[in-house]
This record gives C-alpha cells, sequence and structure tokens, in this order.
C-alpha cells in the first residue's frame, strides 16, 4: 500500500517539475517583468505631457490636465503597448516551443543550461540595462539637437556590464534577489521605453505646431485636436474668422493655438464662444502654420 500512495506522489512531482520549466513558468517569468515596466513607463510618460505641451508654451494643467485625466490617457497609451508586447511574447514563447520541438528537446535543455549559470545571465542583464539607457541618451542629444552614434552604444553596453554585472550575480544568490532582478530589469526597460516615447512626444508637437495636425502617436495619447472660430459674448465673430487650435480649459480660461500666427494664448471662457467645432479637420496637401508670422516678419 506505501508504494501505491507514494507513485502518485512522485507522479505529481514529476508533473510540477516539469511545469516549472514549461510555458506557464516562462509567462509567469515574463509578467514579473512587464509589470514593473508599465508603472515605470507610465511614470515617464507623465513628464512627456509636460515637454510636449511645453512646445505651446503652457503646462499641462493649463491646458486642464489633472492627475485623473493624465491617467485615463496614459492607460489609453499602455493597453494597446501591452497588447503589442502580449502579442510578441507569445510569437516568441511559440517561436521556442516549435524551435524545441524540431530539436528534440536541444533548444530547452541549452535555455535552461545557460540558466543555471549565474554569470551568464547576470551579464545578460547587465547588458540589457546598459542598453536601456540609450532612451535617455537619445532624450539628451535631442535636446543638444545631437545624434546617437556606435560610441554612446559602446559606452552604454560598458556601463551596464560595468555597472550591474556583479549586483545582478549576487543578487542571483537568492530566490528574493532573482525576483528583485526582474524587477530592476523591467523598470529598465520602461524608463529606456519612455524616453523613446518623450522623444516621439514631442516631435509630434512640433509637427502640430507647424502644420497644424496631429500624428498618430498624439490620437493615442488623447492629445485634442480640435478646432473653433471664436466669437465674443456679443457673437462678434473674432480674428476675422479665423479656426484656432483648442489646447484645453482650465480655471474658466481656454488655451489656444494660433497656427496662422503660430502663437498661444488664453482668453476667459464666460467672454468666449466657440463655433463650428471640428475634430481632427482636413488639411490641404502642403498646408503649414505661420502665414500670418511671415508676413508680420516681412512688414517689419
Amino acid at each position: 500500500m506505501e508504494r501505491e500512495d507514494t507513485a502518485p506522489a512522485k507522479e505529481a512531482e514529476g508533473e510540477e517539475e516539469t511545469d516549472k520549466g514549461g510555458i506557464l513558468d516562462v509567462l509567469e517569468k515574463i509578467g514579473s517583468v512587464v509589470v514593473p515596466a508599465g508603472v515605470t513607463l507610465y511614470a515617464v510618460l507623465y513628464m512627456g505631457f509636460q515637454e510636449m505641451y511645453a512646445v505651446f508654451g503652457i503646462t499641462p494643467e493649463q491646458a486642464g490636465l489633472d492627475q485623473s485625466v493624465l491617467l485615463g490617457r496614459l492607460l489609453g497609451t499602455l493597453l494597446p503597448l501591452l497588447l503589442l508586447l502580449a502579442a510578441g511574447v507569445g510569437f516568441l514563447v511559440g517561436l521556442g516551443w516549435l524551435l524545441n520541438l524540431i530539436t528534440r528537446g536541444r533548444a530547452g535543455r541549452l535555455f535552461r543550461a545557460l540558466r543555471e549559470r549565474p554569470w551568464i545571465v547576470a551579464v545578460i542583464a547587465g547588458v540589457w540595462a546598459g542598453l536601456s539607457y540609450l532612451g535617455f541618451f537619445s532624450y539628451v542629444s535631442v535636446g543638444e539637437s545631437e545624434s546617437l552614434d556606435s560610441g554612446d552604444v559602446i559606452f552604454a553596453v560598458a556601463l551596464g556590464v560595468l555597472a550591474y554585472v556583479v549586483p545582478f550575480r549576487l543578487l542571483r544568490r537568492k530566490s528574493m534577489g532573482r525576483a528583485g532582478m526582474k524587477v530592476m530589469i523591467g523598470a529598465f526597460t520602461g524608463v529606456g521605453l519612455g524616453y523613446l516615447l518623450i522623444i516621439q512626444m514631442v516631435f509630434g508637437a512640433v509637427e502640430v505646431q507647424n502644420t497644424g495636425q496631429s500624428n498618430t502617436l498624439l490620437n493615442t495619447l488623447g492629445f485634442q485636436d480640435q478646432w473653433a472660430k471664436l466669437q465674443d459674448s456679443s457673437g462678434k465673430t473674432l480674428y476675422d474668422g479665423r479656426w484656432m487650435m483648442l489646447l484645453g480649459e482650465f480655471e474658466g480660461g481656454y488655451a489656444f493655438y494660433d497656427c496662422d500666427k503660430m502663437q498661444t494664448f488664453r482668453k476667459f471662457s464666460e467672454s468666449t464662444i466657440l463655433v463650428d467645432i471640428q475634430l481632427q479637420p482636413d488639411r490641404e496637401k502642403g498646408f503649414t502654420c505661420g502665414s500670418l508670422a511671415e508676413g508680420a516678419k516681412k512688414g517689419q
């Protein structure tokens, strides 16, 4: 009886060990990296909104973006990214399973052998952490009107190896440390990706400033590409009936962008009527802002 009772227990242990090294275990580990990456990406994108509205000379708060509104807009950005990431992870897991099937388990054994060597894992994690710095380097380079080159990539990799390989190796000694390393890798990934998105947000805002049209990224972020003609409280048409871009409303005042003069201004909402409101209006090919601004410069 004893042998019969212990047989199912051993079989269950064998199944548990199989699951531990299988697809579910991989997905669990991926999830422990994705969550901190999403949290840090959310934090960095908040800075991106500040940089984006700084192009128009205002703050997100002056455009009526409080914490609750920003939370909704950032979640609207993170969800598509998570969907793309989930699809990419699923593809890689399926590809790994197929490769393991084709090689009759050799690929899986090689992967497990690499995982069991702490220094190899630490070096890979350190290089990945170093490459995450490229997002920050790109952000700084754009501010200084420069571009990244191969030297920056080499420096980032060297920084990751010198600064993080030994700490990651020490973290690999205990299960708590291994979990902490996954969180750090996720955080590095989120920060690096976040800085790259900030750059694209700023470029998108400059594009709106120059052409009066927002791109797909800004639309995903919920940027208000809304235009209207203005009247005063008596119904008199203002600014010769020209279209103004409504950036937002805050504390009883509208924030507008005048595409023709390339200026940002505010008006009290009580004395301003919005008429002929349009979202993402169609522009003729080659349209650019600044027609009146260029005329003013020539007149000077």
